[in-house]
């Protein structure tokens, strides 16, 4: 399967990879595996998207800003990999941290945005486990951060 294709076929527009803004980095490999830090929801226009789920935005807007952390991590990967997709060999783990209300419930649902985007790329070398958790605050108040391990041929 040819994953850049695949990123073809569905028209995304990647985001920039971004530097960190702390003591950390981006992505970093050991042995076979790529880790990539947390992504945070960011929209098209990199304006940070914030606020909480249950509260300031529903699971569908919760969805949308899971899907953009997965795009993100993708920029990582993609230049961790020297712009070479063929180097991932399958997705292993994404955790999920959705800033949501004390009585909200639908983390997975917001979490699939992250899981849906990286399985339509990678197709079955996408499917991962996962952990989809509810935080009372993100960094800069975003409403969803994502984090991933990669496995590299």
């Amino acid at each position: 399967m040819n994953y850049q294709e695949n990123l073809n076929k569905l028209g995304l527009k990647l985001p920039e990879a971004k530097a960190p803004v702390g003591n950390y980095v981006a992505t970093k490999i050991s042995g076979k595996m790529l880790f990539v830090s947390g992504q945070i929801s960011i929209d098209e226009k990199g304006e940070l998207i914030k606020g909480k789920v249950g509260k300031d935005l529903n699971v569908e807007t919760g969805y949308d800003a899971a899907k953009r952390c997965g795009l993100s991590i993708i920029s990582q990967i993609i230049k961790a990999c020297d712009n070479d997709l063929t180097k991932i060999k399958s997705c292993v783990k994404l955790t999920g941290f959705v800033n949501s209300t004390d009585d909200f419930k639908d983390q997975p649902k917001v979490i699939n945005g992250a899981s849906d985007l990286i399985a339509s790329i990678f197709g079955d070398a996408g499917m991962h486990t996962r952990a989809a958790v509810s935080v009372n605050s993100l960094p800069l108040g975003v409403a969803v951060e994502v984090d991933a391990i990669f496995e590299l041929n």
